[in-house]
């Protein structure tokens, strides 16, 4: 099946283009208007049976206007006509009411996209559920073939499409469409109370970029298998490595430390790093919305400002924020082109394709380095306080004893200071793109691992 739909792009760009302009009839001094149509198949299983089969869509249009600085938001998911003029109505009456804010407004002209690449970012061959059903039950029969599987959790195939567009009282409309699919599966090891679970998935805008079913399922039942047995080892502080496929969440902890909002709010503990030290001198931290196919792309931000590879961290310094026009102002720098926006909000900064570049050294050879220590293949929670630095989080994984991976260990913390992990930490030569934030396997110099 073939999805291709320009017609409603151009529709959508030309209401749009009238809320804005009613807007701005009603006494609001800016406005713009963005529309997202989103819609997503999903086919979930478990010991090759359906589960179950979902099909969404959801269009909603957001308006946001500005009088003076008084800005409000309104959304909606009703394009009639008569809907759409109480939108600009209630959403002007709001703006007036609203208290000033000195940073709000739309972007001068000057700055806005002119043009912006082809960035590959829409898959046309839509899958039929069935095709769904049957990388589901193929992913989770593979996995349930590897000796000690004992049981399934499940396993899921889906696929989505969204269209978003924009227009603004300050001239600018553009558009885009980008796709999305997606496999997973988990599976159980041992018997019962000696279980151990485990998963495995991949994600892309292209299904061809997915990865191969069986694959996918052969891994996740060996992971479940070599965690059978764990052990609780004694607290200690020790060098800690995080696998590849779970990097990206220590980086995710750095680009909260560095989003615009945050830094102007004072509520990062990197508030005042510019031009410091964060990283090894070897190590570079980039935003890149161009990559073709890149699960974070996009063609222009939620502002219409264009949006171009940064290195955030060069050689270890700290050189930008991730800023819109509002953090951007309060802070008196240039935007990097980092709005981000749903139907219902105002823009905020966030990253695209954000990855820690790769270092010179293969996994083994950083875990070889290491006498004692851990290698991490799970965090559980959510314990990342931006604000103070400190990071604490479940974990699991295996010891490393003498250079070597050893026994699996369960039921840990490990904690530490986060400045002092992001100096100590150094990266391995294994980065691959697997969702919108990215980084190789990552070595940290000593955090407190706390067990029995």
């Amino acid at each position: 099946m073939v999805y291709v739909d320009r017609a409603m792009e151009t529709d959508a760009l030309n209401f749009l283009d009238d809320l804005v302009r009613e807007a701005r009839a009603q006494g609001a001094d800016e406005a713009d208007a963005v529309d997202i149509d989103s819609r997503s198949l999903e086919a979930a299983v478990r010991l090759g049976k359906i589960e179950h089969m979902e099909r969404s869509e959801l269009r909603k249009t957001g308006l946001r206007v500005l009088v003076g600085r008084r800005q409000a938001v309104v959304a909606s998911a009703d394009r009639d006509p008569g809907t759409a003029a109480a939108l600009v109505e209630r959403a002007v009456a709001m703006a007036r009411a609203a208290p000033e804010d000195p940073h709000a407004g739309l972007a001068e002209p000057a700055l806005l996209a002119s043009e912006w690449p082809e960035l590959n970012l829409f898959d046309a061959e839509a899958p039929a559920s069935e095709d769904l059903v049957r990388k589901a039950v193929e992913a989770e029969a593979a996995a349930l073939d590897v000796a000690g599987v004992t049981n399934s959790e499940g396993a899921g195939a889906s696929r989505n499409e969204t269209r978003v567009a924009l227009v603004s009282s300050n001239g600018f409309s553009g558009g885009y469409r980008r796709s999305g699919c997606g496999l997973s599966v988990s599976v159980l090891a041992g018997e019962g109370t000696a279980m151990e679970s485990e998963y495995d998935w991949s994600q892309a805008v292209h299904a061809s970029d997915l990865a191969e079913p069986a694959a996918l399922g052969r891994n996740a039942g060996e992971r479940a298998v070599r965690r059978l047995g764990p052990v609780k080892p004694e607290t200690a502080v020790m060098p800690v490595v995080f696998e590849q496929r779970l990097a990206g969440r220590l980086v995710g902890a750095l680009a909260g430390a560095i989003n615009g909002a945050a830094v102007a709010r004072g509520t990062s503990f990197l508030k005042d790093a510019m031009g410091e030290v964060v990283l090894k001198d070897h190590l570079s931290l980039i935003d890149d919305p161009g990559r073709r196919r890149g699960l974070g792309s996009r063609p222009f931000d939620a502002e219409g400002l264009p949006c171009t590879r940064r290195a955030l961290v060069e050689d270890g310094v700290l050189r930008s924020w991730l800023l819109d026009l509002r953090s951007a102002r309060q802070l008196g720098l240039p935007p990097t082109g980092n709005a981000a926006r749903s139907a219902g909000s105002a823009p905020g900064p966030a990253s695209s394709n954000l990855y820690l570049e790769p270092g010179p050294l293969a996994p083994e050879e950083l875990i070889s380095e290491i006498e004692t220590g851990l290698f991490v293949t799970a965090l559980m929670g959510h314990g990342v306080d931006l604000v103070a630095g400190r990071y604490s989080q479940g974990a699991a994984g295996f010891a490393i004893r003498g250079g070597e991976l050893a026994e699996p260990v369960s039921e840990i913390t490990i904690a530490g200071d986060l400045r002092k992990m992001l100096l100590g930490l150094d990266a391995a030569d294994d980065l691959v793109f697997r969702g919108a934030v990215n980084a190789p396997t990552l070595r940290l110099d000593a955090m407190t691992v706390g067990g029995r």
